[in-house]
């Protein structure tokens, strides 16, 4: 038994976990800039608007995935960006 009435997990299995969750909305947010670009650049093209328009779109959009991913980490303590719940 610990001697303290709530037991912590200890240090290493902090900083594991946050390194965790760091790597996974990294990589969702730069996935989300990335699909919402290519997708702003194929429809900006018939419509002459433009690349930095399409680049405004995807980053308004890879901040929404950050803001959804720091929702989950809020919501529920895990080491994922994801609302799914086991994830």
């Amino acid at each position: 038994m610990s001697d303290t009435p709530f037991p912590l997990p200890s240090t290493e299995t902090v900083i594991k976990g946050a390194k965790t969750y760091a790597r996974d909305l990294a990589e969702r947010v730069a996935a989300t800039f990335l699909q919402a670009f290519v997708g702003g650049l194929v429809l900006t093209t018939p419509f002459d608007i433009g690349m930095w328009q399409a680049a405004g779109v995807a980053g308004v959009a890879a901040a929404g995935s950050l803001l959804k991913g720091l929702i989950a980490r809020w919501r529920d303590v895990t080491h994922s960006a994801s609302l799914a719940k086991g994830v």
